[in-house]
């Protein structure tokens, strides 16, 4: 890559002289080398690195967190195997993955290389790094409750991928809040859900403008766009979950609309 280096030293040499050209040059080598990484991150082939490293590592952690309160429980199981169907593996991917989730549930296993590699193949795609988060999260809560062990144990996963304890309990809070609207349709999918529930499934407070309210809303939209997962990274395999997530959201802003005159 030159272009920058081109075009910056002859603006540069153009508006101060010599001194504009060495500015220009070093000006536009920074661009090159950004641009550079940007490309790379975006071949064909380092996609698929990043789909790979994503399965893997969700699986491995996976384990890693249901056996985090001392045992692995029939529900997690149970939506593993649910994990498994919505991606629709064929039998070698089922098998990788039953075999990456038992490394991870197994004695020893350090989840620091692992998370280590993960982030070092991602780079800086923070929106990666939040979705793997997620799943994980929805794993342990799969038995509607996040035992001291699983929490103790998605705080030191949060930490090592630079998120603070403060954005896990935020992410733990909206994800309780959205299965509340699993299968919804604008209305509560469960007995009891509520206003309050609505709110938190979007991650604001009751007292957000209308204006916040929509951007928060497309945020959490934009989080689980699938286009948008598919070309950082995320495999194929697993954006049926993240469109579940999505429906969820819609649910969710779709009852809080109902109570502000000027959004319905």
């Amino acid at each position: 890559m030159f272009y920058g280096k081109v075009i910056g030293g002859l603006i540069g040499l153009m508006v101060a002289g010599i001194f504009g050209l060495l500015l220009g040059v070093a000006v536009g080598h920074a661009f090159d080398r950004g641009l550079g990484v940007s490309l790379k991150f975006g071949s064909a082939e380092n996609i698929q690195r990043i789909k790979t490293s994503f399965f893997e590592t969700t699986f491995l952690l996976a384990g890693y967190v249901a056996k985090a309160d001392g045992r692995v429980s029939e529900r997690e199981i149970e939506y593993t195997e649910q994990i498994f169907q919505h991606m629709n593996l064929d039998g070698a991917q089922r098998q990788r993955a039953k075999a990456l989730f038992r490394q991870g549930v197994a004695a020893g296993f350090n989840i620091e290389p692992v998370l280590s590699a993960y982030l070092q193949i991602c780079g800086s795609q923070r929106q990666l790094q939040e979705t793997l988060l997620l799943y994980l999260v929805s794993l342990a809560m799969a038995d509607q409750r996040v035992e001291p062990g699983e929490q103790a144990a998605l705080q030191r996963i949060a930490v090592l991928m630079g998120f603070g304890a403060a954005r896990l309990e935020q992410l733990l809070r909206m994800i309780r809040a959205q299965e509340q609207f699993h299968g919804g349709n604008g209305e509560a999918a469960e007995a009891g859900t509520s206003l309050k529930d609505a709110y938190a499934a979007l991650g604001v407070a009751p007292t957000v403008s209308d204006r916040e309210l929509k951007q928060a809303y497309r945020r959490r939209i934009s989080e689980n766009h699938p286009d948008k997962l598919i070309a950082k990274g995320v495999p194929d395999e697993m954006i049926k979950l993240a469109t579940e997530r999505s429906q969820e959201i819609q649910a969710a802003y779709a009852m809080i609309r109902k109570t502000r005159p000027e959004m319905r």
